[in-house]
């Protein structure tokens, strides 16, 4: 039940209770849904300066929305060389992860997004979860720089696709235009 209406975005309804609930109507599709997606989150992290509360939002919108398996921010540790948990919304994460292993590194390293559709066959896969069977990872690039990745894991093999990348990474994109004017 609807109790705070955000109106309509794309066609589709977007509303959250006073509770906190978080609802995006996925009937129309993916491309529809990441375009609301954009504009809620946007909306939302608009006029809050905060990184770690913008972060926060911005991955439990994700989650809230696809119902994947995990889904938050590693950030760069520049003096450790290491990526290091940030805002997420799942299990309980590994803390640190190196340079040179798993999905989240390549994606630091290579300054690309990486889609794994079997985590399994991924060479140096870091196993935070025995249910995550694939994964996206998105790095955030600001001033050339990588400063952090989203990384997304779902329990089901191949759960990723063109339309994902897209969306996602136009998400990552919104995020990285706003991340110098954030505390």
């Amino acid at each position: 039940h609807c109790r705070v209406g955000l109106g309509l975005i794309g066609g589709l309804s977007l509303c959250a209770t006073m509770e906190g609930e978080w609802h995006i109507d996925l009937s129309a599709g993916k491309p529809a849904a990441y375009a609301a997606l954009r504009q809620a989150v946007s909306a939302l992290l608009t006029g809050e300066s905060n990184r770690t509360a913008n972060l926060a939002n911005a991955a439990a919108a994700l989650f809230a929305t696809f119902g994947w398996h995990w889904v938050g921010f590693y950030l760069v540790d520049a003096v450790r060389d290491e990526l290091v948990l940030g805002p997420f919304q799942g299990p309980v994460a590994c803390t640190r992860l190196r340079r040179g292993k798993g999905v989240c590194a390549a994606a630091w390293e290579k300054a690309k997004l990486v889609n794994v559709p079997d985590v399994e066959a991924f060479p140096g896969h870091v196993a935070c979860s025995s249910l995550s069977k694939s994964e996206i990872v998105i790095p955030v690039v600001v001033d050339g720089l990588v400063v952090a990745v989203l990384d997304i894991d779902a329990a089901a093999f191949g759960a990723f696709d063109a339309v994902d990348e897209a969306g996602l990474a136009e998400m990552v994109s919104d995020l990285e235009s706003m991340w110098m004017t954030w505390e």
